[in-house]
């Protein structure tokens, strides 16, 4: 029997899609599946799981480190976004500014911090933060100002390392505003310009609104970015590269994936940390939702 051409087509790409949904269900769908079953059982590294059903999730309600962690990560997201936002944004305008000039070396510098390995500038930072022999400190006692113990001190732990997670993430987003202010059509603006608009009013009713894909973009970005910190809160805390608790001093930088990397390979609580983990997830898919539902803005060239 002779197959006809919309039929051989069909097999055809059966075949070639066969490998890869084998591969989608091997790599994505078999660990969601075994992660969220973990999290309904009472399991650690040196015996065997127990179903307990929802008891990680109650657990977890009355976890006061859970809280805890969660409060960082909300005040880690809450001061390095906008910070973020703040800085590169500028930095992407006057980048792409035409009276600039050295353009590109100015690009390499600024995002120079994004390729830079992170764990090695973390030790760098830690050292400038260091109370005693630290850059910073000696810098501001030679202005005659205070001299904070930074990563000794819990109410100053936390901004210091914001202050790298900044660093960090600076260039990236300047890169990506980048790219979105040269896609906006330059006689928009020369016509603005014509009509007696300034600089401020260009920027306020063309760029930005013409920006806002890249804004919510960058922004959804950089949220997802700050749930999921760990490089840098573990090798800059206290205790983090030692045998002992992350996130000091007393647990100042304990953000949520710190958290769940604790009670997984430090304490071996599988079941636990994988409950964490989910809440993790559903916390970024939600608030990832809501960005998407109070940014995004209709647009048109």
């Amino acid at each position: 029997m002779r197959l006809g051409y919309r039929t051989r087509q069909n097999l055809w790409a059966l075949v070639f899609l066969a490998p890869a949904l084998v591969l989608f269900g091997l790599i994505v769908v078999f660990p969601f599946a075994w992660a969220a079953w973990i999290s309904l059982n009472d399991w650690g590294f040196f015996r065997l799981p127990s179903f307990i059903g929802l008891g990680n999730y109650v657990r977890l309600w009355h976890d006061p480190l859970f809280w805890k962690s969660l409060r960082v990560t909300f005040t880690w997201t809450a001061g390095v976004v906008p910070a973020i936002l703040v800085i590169s944004l500028p930095l992407a305008l006057a980048l792409n500014a035409g009276w600039l000039r050295l353009r590109g070396l100015f690009r390499a510098v600024y995002f120079a911090p994004v390729v830079t390995s992170i764990v090695a500038a973390s030790f760098v930072w830690r050292w400038l933060f260091d109370p005693g022999m630290g850059v910073v400190n000696w810098i501001l006692g030679s202005l005659g100002l205070g001299k904070p113990g930074w990563l000794a001190d819990p109410e100053w732990a936390l901004a210091a390392v914001m202050v790298v997670g900044v660093w960090k993430q600076v260039g990236q987003a300047m890169v990506l505003f980048l790219a979105g202010l040269q896609t906006i059509p330059e006689h928009y603006v020369e016509a603005a310009r014509i009509d007696g608009a300034g600089r401020w009013q260009v920027f306020r009713h063309i760029t930005l609104p013409l920006l806002n894909p890249t804004l919510l973009f960058v922004v959804v970005i950089l949220v997802i970015n700050a749930f999921r910190v760990f490089t840098i809160p573990y090798v800059m805390s206290t205790g983090g590269l030692q045998m002992r608790t992350p996130g000091g001093p007393l647990d100042s930088t304990r953000v949520f994936v710190l958290h769940i990397y604790d009670i997984g390979f430090k304490q071996f609580d599988l079941g636990y940390a994988s409950a964490n983990a989910f809440v993790l997830m559903a916390l970024i898919i939600v608030v990832t939702m809501l960005q998407m539902k109070l940014i995004q803005r209709p647009f048109e060239y």
